[in-house]
């Protein structure tokens, strides 16, 4: 349970915001800005374009 704990501690929170091409913060959900779609994108990876174009993603569920 204290494991589970810190983890969630040192997660990044819900609605934190990563352009397309940075590193990506945290495994959960995402969703680019203004659309409807969302994608599970995994820590450490680059966050990609949507639909050809560079946007802004957020973080709406934690892995």
């Amino acid at each position: 349970m204290l494991i589970i704990r810190m983890k969630q501690m040192a997660s990044k929170p819900i609605g934190t915001r990563a352009k397309t091409g940075e590193i990506c913060p945290e495994s959960g959900i995402w969703r680019p800005e203004g659309h409807s779609t969302t994608a599970p994108i995994a820590k450490s990876n680059r966050m990609p374009p949507y639909k050809g174009a560079a946007v802004t993603w957020v973080l709406i569920q934690l892995a």
